[in-house]
Protein backbone atom coordinates (compact mmCIF):
# COMPACT_ATOMS: atom_id res chain seq x y z
CA UNK A 1 0.00 0.00 0.00
CA UNK A 2 1.14 3.43 -1.00
CA UNK A 3 1.76 5.79 2.06
CA UNK A 4 1.60 5.22 5.30
CA UNK A 5 1.08 1.42 6.03
CA UNK A 6 -0.55 1.54 9.93
CA UNK A 7 -2.52 -1.47 11.71
CA UNK A 8 -6.14 -2.30 10.93
CA UNK A 9 -6.93 -0.91 14.01
CA UNK A 10 -6.82 2.73 14.04
CA UNK A 11 -8.05 5.03 16.07
CA UNK A 12 -11.42 6.93 15.04
CA UNK A 13 -9.50 10.88 15.98
CA UNK A 14 -12.55 12.65 16.39
CA UNK A 15 -15.20 10.68 18.50
CA UNK A 16 -18.88 11.41 18.59
CA UNK A 17 -18.32 13.99 21.39
CA UNK A 18 -21.07 17.34 20.44
CA UNK A 19 -19.29 18.93 19.04
CA UNK A 20 -17.85 16.63 16.58
CA UNK A 21 -21.69 15.36 15.87
CA UNK A 22 -22.55 19.44 15.26
CA UNK A 23 -20.64 18.94 11.92
CA UNK A 24 -21.58 15.13 10.91
CA UNK A 25 -25.37 15.86 11.38
CA UNK A 26 -25.05 18.69 9.19
CA UNK A 27 -24.21 16.58 6.24
CA UNK A 28 -26.31 15.57 3.85
CA UNK A 29 -26.34 14.01 0.35
CA UNK A 30 -26.07 16.98 -1.77
CA UNK A 31 -23.55 18.51 0.38
CA UNK A 32 -21.41 15.39 0.85
CA UNK A 33 -22.52 13.16 -1.78
CA UNK A 34 -23.28 15.29 -5.00
CA UNK A 35 -20.67 13.56 -7.33
CA UNK A 36 -22.90 10.04 -6.61
CA UNK A 37 -26.28 11.47 -6.72
CA UNK A 38 -26.75 11.46 -10.15
CA UNK A 39 -25.82 7.29 -10.08
CA UNK A 40 -28.70 6.48 -8.26
CA UNK A 41 -31.57 4.89 -9.53
CA UNK A 42 -34.67 3.59 -7.65
CA UNK A 43 -34.16 -0.10 -6.32
CA UNK A 44 -30.72 -0.10 -5.74
CA UNK A 45 -29.68 -1.64 -2.73
CA UNK A 46 -27.02 0.61 -0.93
CA UNK A 47 -24.40 0.09 1.97
CA UNK A 48 -23.26 3.39 3.55
CA UNK A 49 -19.89 3.12 5.80
CA UNK A 50 -19.43 5.28 9.15
CA UNK A 51 -22.67 6.13 8.51
CA UNK A 52 -22.48 7.61 12.22
CA UNK A 53 -25.51 9.70 12.67
CA UNK A 54 -27.36 8.97 9.58
CA UNK A 55 -28.08 12.54 7.72
CA UNK A 56 -26.51 11.15 4.35
CA UNK A 57 -27.72 7.33 5.20
CA UNK A 58 -31.40 9.09 5.20
CA UNK A 59 -30.69 10.94 2.44
CA UNK A 60 -29.56 8.34 0.12
CA UNK A 61 -32.63 6.27 1.27
CA UNK A 62 -35.06 8.90 -0.03
CA UNK A 63 -33.43 8.62 -3.40
CA UNK A 64 -33.55 4.89 -4.10
CA UNK A 65 -37.29 4.50 -3.65
CA UNK A 66 -38.36 0.17 -3.49
CA UNK A 67 -34.38 0.20 -2.83
CA UNK A 68 -32.68 -0.87 0.28
CA UNK A 69 -30.10 0.79 2.12
CA UNK A 70 -28.06 -0.19 4.99
CA UNK A 71 -25.92 2.28 7.40
CA UNK A 72 -23.35 1.07 9.65
CA UNK A 73 -20.75 2.37 11.47
CA UNK A 74 -18.22 0.54 14.22
CA UNK A 75 -19.40 2.61 17.39
CA UNK A 76 -23.27 0.99 18.06
CA UNK A 77 -23.96 4.28 20.04
CA UNK A 78 -24.19 6.58 17.43
CA UNK A 79 -26.70 4.35 15.78
CA UNK A 80 -29.37 4.76 18.02
CA UNK A 81 -29.39 8.29 16.46
CA UNK A 82 -29.39 7.49 13.06
CA UNK A 83 -32.22 5.06 13.20
CA UNK A 84 -34.32 8.28 15.11
CA UNK A 85 -33.61 10.14 11.77
CA UNK A 86 -34.73 7.62 9.85
CA UNK A 87 -38.00 7.24 12.00
CA UNK A 88 -38.24 10.92 11.94
CA UNK A 89 -37.94 11.07 8.08
CA UNK A 90 -40.52 8.32 7.67
CA UNK A 91 -38.25 5.86 6.22
CA UNK A 92 -38.78 2.32 5.53
CA UNK A 93 -36.29 1.33 3.06
CA UNK A 94 -33.22 2.12 5.64
CA UNK A 95 -31.79 -0.42 8.05
CA UNK A 96 -28.53 0.26 10.88
CA UNK A 97 -25.79 -2.23 12.14
CA UNK A 98 -22.30 -2.37 13.24
CA UNK A 99 -19.28 -3.69 10.60
CA UNK A 100 -15.94 -3.70 9.88
CA UNK A 101 -15.27 -2.60 6.58
CA UNK A 102 -11.77 -4.29 6.56
CA UNK A 103 -14.22 -7.42 7.22
CA UNK A 104 -17.76 -6.93 6.10
CA UNK A 105 -20.14 -10.00 6.65
CA UNK A 106 -21.42 -9.69 3.57
CA UNK A 107 -21.99 -12.39 0.76
CA UNK A 108 -19.97 -10.74 -2.46
CA UNK A 109 -21.63 -8.88 -4.69
CA UNK A 110 -24.70 -7.96 -2.34
CA UNK A 111 -24.86 -4.00 -3.20
CA UNK A 112 -25.12 -1.97 -6.51
CA UNK A 113 -23.47 0.80 -4.13
CA UNK A 114 -21.47 0.81 -1.43
CA UNK A 115 -20.59 4.45 -0.17
CA UNK A 116 -18.13 5.75 2.08
CA UNK A 117 -17.84 9.53 3.29
CA UNK A 118 -14.61 10.69 5.15
CA UNK A 119 -13.97 7.08 6.05
CA UNK A 120 -10.00 6.24 4.42
CA UNK A 121 -9.03 8.90 6.22
CA UNK A 122 -9.67 7.27 9.50
CA UNK A 123 -8.93 3.32 8.53
CA UNK A 124 -5.92 1.59 9.19
CA UNK A 125 -5.77 -0.06 5.88
CA UNK A 126 -7.60 1.87 3.01
CA UNK A 127 -6.60 -0.58 0.36
CA UNK A 128 -7.88 -3.53 2.41
CA UNK A 129 -11.40 -1.41 3.03
CA UNK A 130 -12.06 -0.77 -0.38
CA UNK A 131 -10.88 -4.08 -1.37
CA UNK A 132 -13.99 -5.43 0.90
CA UNK A 133 -16.04 -2.73 -0.63
CA UNK A 134 -15.18 -3.78 -3.79
CA UNK A 135 -16.21 -7.86 -3.07
CA UNK A 136 -19.65 -6.82 -2.09
CA UNK A 137 -20.91 -4.51 -4.57
CA UNK A 138 -22.48 -6.46 -7.47
CA UNK A 139 -20.98 -6.77 -10.87
CA UNK A 140 -21.10 -3.01 -13.17
CA UNK A 141 -21.81 -1.48 -9.47
CA UNK A 142 -20.46 1.29 -7.83
CA UNK A 143 -18.14 2.04 -4.64
CA UNK A 144 -18.05 6.09 -4.27
CA UNK A 145 -15.74 7.16 -1.50
CA UNK A 146 -15.39 10.83 -0.82
CA UNK A 147 -12.53 12.27 1.76
CA UNK A 148 -11.35 15.45 2.64
CA UNK A 149 -7.44 16.72 2.75
CA UNK A 150 -6.15 18.29 5.31
CA UNK A 151 -3.04 19.55 4.09
CA UNK A 152 -4.88 21.61 1.39
CA UNK A 153 -7.27 23.12 3.51
CA UNK A 154 -6.68 26.65 3.56
CA UNK A 155 -7.97 30.07 5.28
CA UNK A 156 -7.51 33.70 5.35
CA UNK A 157 -6.94 35.57 7.84
CA UNK A 158 -3.89 33.24 8.77
CA UNK A 159 -3.89 33.73 12.94
CA UNK A 160 -0.19 31.09 13.53
CA UNK A 161 -2.73 29.46 16.27
CA UNK A 162 -4.60 27.78 12.78
CA UNK A 163 -0.91 26.73 11.97
CA UNK A 164 -0.19 24.98 15.25
CA UNK A 165 -4.09 22.99 14.89
CA UNK A 166 -2.61 21.46 11.08
CA UNK A 167 0.43 20.54 12.06
CA UNK A 168 -0.93 19.19 15.84
CA UNK A 169 -3.94 17.89 13.75
CA UNK A 170 -1.66 16.10 11.24
CA UNK A 171 0.66 14.17 14.20
CA UNK A 172 -2.41 13.01 16.28
CA UNK A 173 -4.26 11.46 13.23
CA UNK A 174 -1.06 9.78 11.75
CA UNK A 175 -0.42 8.45 15.34
CA UNK A 176 -3.75 6.87 15.54
CA UNK A 177 -2.72 4.70 12.50
CA UNK A 178 -4.94 7.16 10.13
CA UNK A 179 -4.11 9.35 6.95
CA UNK A 180 -5.74 12.72 7.37
CA UNK A 181 -4.43 13.78 3.86
CA UNK A 182 -6.49 11.00 2.06
CA UNK A 183 -8.47 13.17 -0.29
CA UNK A 184 -4.90 13.13 -2.86
CA UNK A 185 -4.77 9.91 -2.09
CA UNK A 186 -8.19 7.96 -2.64
CA UNK A 187 -7.16 7.29 -6.76
CA UNK A 188 -3.68 5.37 -5.71
CA UNK A 189 -5.36 3.41 -2.68
CA UNK A 190 -8.23 2.41 -5.45
CA UNK A 191 -6.02 1.22 -8.05
CA UNK A 192 -4.30 -0.66 -5.63
CA UNK A 193 -7.31 -2.66 -4.58
CA UNK A 194 -7.51 -3.52 -7.81
CA UNK A 195 -10.12 -1.19 -9.81
CA UNK A 196 -9.64 0.10 -13.38
CA UNK A 197 -12.64 2.17 -13.91
CA UNK A 198 -12.42 4.86 -11.63
CA UNK A 199 -13.53 8.33 -12.07
CA UNK A 200 -12.13 10.93 -9.78
CA UNK A 201 -13.21 14.80 -8.91
CA UNK A 202 -12.88 17.10 -6.12
CA UNK A 203 -14.94 19.52 -4.40
CA UNK A 204 -15.10 21.75 -1.60
CA UNK A 205 -17.54 23.02 1.37
CA UNK A 206 -16.52 26.93 2.19
CA UNK A 207 -17.30 28.68 5.26
CA UNK A 208 -17.20 32.63 5.09
CA UNK A 209 -20.81 33.83 5.93
CA UNK A 210 -20.99 35.37 9.87
CA UNK A 211 -23.14 32.40 10.17
CA UNK A 212 -21.20 30.02 8.67
CA UNK A 213 -17.85 31.17 10.51
CA UNK A 214 -19.06 31.18 14.05
CA UNK A 215 -20.55 27.73 13.06
CA UNK A 216 -17.07 26.13 11.98
CA UNK A 217 -15.02 28.36 14.31
CA UNK A 218 -17.17 26.94 17.12
CA UNK A 219 -16.96 23.52 16.36
CA UNK A 220 -13.33 22.96 15.95
CA UNK A 221 -12.80 25.12 18.85
CA UNK A 222 -15.27 22.99 21.34
CA UNK A 223 -13.60 19.86 19.28
CA UNK A 224 -9.79 21.45 20.41
CA UNK A 225 -10.58 21.20 23.68
CA UNK A 226 -13.39 18.53 24.49
CA UNK A 227 -13.32 16.49 22.07
CA UNK A 228 -11.66 12.91 22.16
CA UNK A 229 -9.12 14.31 19.61
CA UNK A 230 -8.42 16.87 22.52
CA UNK A 231 -7.72 13.73 24.59
CA UNK A 232 -5.63 11.65 22.08
CA UNK A 233 -3.52 15.07 21.77
CA UNK A 234 -2.77 15.25 25.57
CA UNK A 235 -2.37 11.68 26.29
CA UNK A 236 0.19 10.64 23.52
CA UNK A 237 2.51 13.69 24.40
CA UNK A 238 1.35 15.96 21.26
CA UNK A 239 -0.04 19.01 23.18
CA UNK A 240 -1.05 20.27 26.78
CA UNK A 241 -4.60 21.56 27.79
CA UNK A 242 -2.81 25.16 27.79
CA UNK A 243 -1.41 24.63 23.87
CA UNK A 244 -4.82 23.36 22.78
CA UNK A 245 -6.83 26.21 24.31
CA UNK A 246 -4.35 28.26 22.57
CA UNK A 247 -5.41 26.82 19.24
CA UNK A 248 -9.05 26.97 20.15
CA UNK A 249 -8.81 30.72 21.10
CA UNK A 250 -7.28 31.22 17.31
CA UNK A 251 -10.41 29.19 16.00
CA UNK A 252 -13.00 31.60 18.05
CA UNK A 253 -10.33 34.82 16.92
CA UNK A 254 -10.38 33.52 13.10
CA UNK A 255 -14.24 33.27 13.32
CA UNK A 256 -14.86 36.83 14.52
CA UNK A 257 -12.58 38.07 11.61
CA UNK A 258 -15.61 39.85 8.82
CA UNK A 259 -13.21 39.02 5.76
CA UNK A 260 -12.74 35.70 7.18
CA UNK A 261 -12.75 32.57 4.68
CA UNK A 262 -12.25 28.68 5.01
CA UNK A 263 -12.07 25.99 2.48
CA UNK A 264 -12.24 21.97 2.90
CA UNK A 265 -10.76 20.41 -0.34
CA UNK A 266 -12.17 16.57 -0.47
CA UNK A 267 -11.65 13.91 -3.23
CA UNK A 268 -14.02 11.56 -4.79
CA UNK A 269 -14.01 8.56 -6.32
CA UNK A 270 -16.67 6.68 -8.35
CA UNK A 271 -15.14 2.85 -9.19
CA UNK A 272 -17.15 0.60 -11.35
CA UNK A 273 -16.39 -2.89 -9.70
Amino acid sequence: MPGNTPSENAVYTHGHHESVLRSHTWRTAANSAAYLIGELKPGMRILDIGCGPGTITADLASLVPGGQVTGVDTAADILVQARQVADERGLENVEFGTADVHALDYPDGSFDVVHAHQVLQHVGDPVRALTEMRRVTAPGGLVAARDSDYAAMTWYPCPPGLDDWLELYHRVARAGGGEPDAGRRLKSWALHAGFTDITTTSTAWTFSTEDERAWWSGLWADRTTQSAYARLAVDGGHATTAELADIAEAWREWGRQDDAWFSVLHGEILCRA
